[in-house]
């Protein structure tokens, strides 16, 4: 519908700067639309990885409790966070929540997740795991811990230490 200031200029112009303005004005509507069902379409990528990854990491056990990491809300559907970074690549980002502030086995929950993820995500990804900002009283060190390849590589070269990741990533029965 024209505006009164449009019909007056059609009006004086014969039509033709109202028709061009309203083409115009038409177009500038219609741009934004493409970009955002983009969007949209990729938020919803997004989530679907989102709802994967959490599917895979909530069956982890707990390293000294028989309940998994769902079940003593360790990790939650919220704590999963995934964007995509490239063609088919994506950055995933978990934050994971120990059920008690001085928790000593905080870390290899944290290599737990990392291991799981790494052996079962079925699409290419970057992998940072945190604990949830003031959930740890030394937080700061797990986090570089949990996302330090080299540390990674040397705890899983322990058997010790990898027999435990390996019984709590078993998926259950």
């Amino acid at each position: 519908m024209l505006s009164l200031g449009l019909l007056w200029r059609a009006l004086s112009s014969g039509g033709h700067e109202a028709r061009e303005e309203e083409k115009d004005d038409h177009q500038a509507h219609h741009r934004p639309e493409a970009p955002s069902r983009t969007a949209a379409a990729a938020m919803e990528q997004e989530q679907e990885r989102a709802l994967e990854v959490y599917d895979i990491i909530r069956t982890i056990r707990d390293p000294e409790k028989p309940n998994t990491l769902e079940e003593l809300d360790v990790v939650t559907e919220s704590c999963v966070e995934v964007q995509e970074i490239g063609e088919d690549e994506y950055l995933v980002t978990i934050r994971f929540t120990p059920t008690v502030p001085h928790c000593s086995l905080a870390t290899l929950i944290g290599l737990c997740l990392r291991i799981k993820l790494q052996r079962c995500l079925p699409f290419r990804h970057k992998l940072e795991i945190y604990i949830s900002e003031g959930a740890h009283s030394t937080e700061e060190d797990i986090n570089k811990q949990i996302n330090d390849k080299e540390r990674v590589a040397a705890a899983m070269e322990n058997p010790h230490l990898r027999e435990i990741v390996e019984q709590c990533v078993l998926d259950p029965d």
